[in-house]
């Protein structure tokens, strides 16, 4: 059983693969957060600004089987050239996402990219694997193609995951999770906008990432 909180057809946002269209497959449930407000300040990550709890969002629900899943995912896809790409976030995907899927979305034609905290082993199988450390919280994924980290984290600087291999180290700068969306309406967005910018400046192997969905107003 699989339980999705929303799929759809976007452009990727951020990091090394923005601009790139994309079926989002955001599943629900997160190890680190339950996802409801009363539990936010007890919780290992308390900046997290996303809808996981539930299968209630646009196009989502509990699938039975990775076949039904994948068919799902893919009747997003419009019928276009280029490879398909889907994208398996949460919340943390690595609490679903398995070697039956992996094969299933492989045999429906997509290319594989994941967004997790780095807390879970990550199966084999995946195209693009994009690491984003949260708080205090133990990464056991040493290599990704992707690091991503929501800046500033005040128990987690940058450093502490220099030891992370990957092909692209990324910053993205804090929001307020109360705050809409949009990067001119955040104060705290842009204060740590400003910070994450400085800090790319003076150390040269990251580079600073804005959530460009935000910025033009598409999920």
């Amino acid at each position: 059983m699989y339980r999705v909180k929303e799929a759809f057809y976007t452009l990727q946002g951020e990091g090394a693969q923005a601009g790139r269209a994309a079926v989002f497959c955001r599943f629900s449930k997160c190890n680190l957060w339950t996802g409801r407000e009363k539990d936010r300040a007890s919780a290992v990550c308390t900046f997290c600004d996303t809808d996981f709890v539930g299968t209630d969002g646009q196009n989502g629900g509990q699938f039975e089987t990775a076949r039904a899943l994948a068919e799902h995912i893919r009747g997003l896809w419009p019928h276009a050239e280029g490879k398909p790409y889907v994208v398996c976030t949460g919340g943390e995907p690595l609490l679903q996402l398995d070697a039956p899927l992996i094969e299933a979305l492989h045999e429906a034609g997509f290319e594989i990219g994941v967004e997790t905290n780095g807390t879970l082993p990550a199966p084999a199988g995946i195209d693009w694997l994009c690491v984003s450390p949260k708080a205090d919280a133990e990464v056991v994924i040493a290599e990704c193609d992707e690091l991503k980290l929501v800046y500033p984290q005040s128990l987690a600087p940058p450093e502490r995951f220099e030891h992370i291999r990957a092909r692209h180290y990324f910053l993205s700068p804090m929001a307020s999770p109360s705050a809409p969306d949009g990067e001119s309406t955040d104060p705290v967005r842009q204060s740590n906008t400003a910070k994450a910018t400085a800090y790319c400046l003076a150390h040269p192997r990251w580079r600073l990432t804005l959530q460009m969905h935000k910025i033009i107003g598409i999920d």
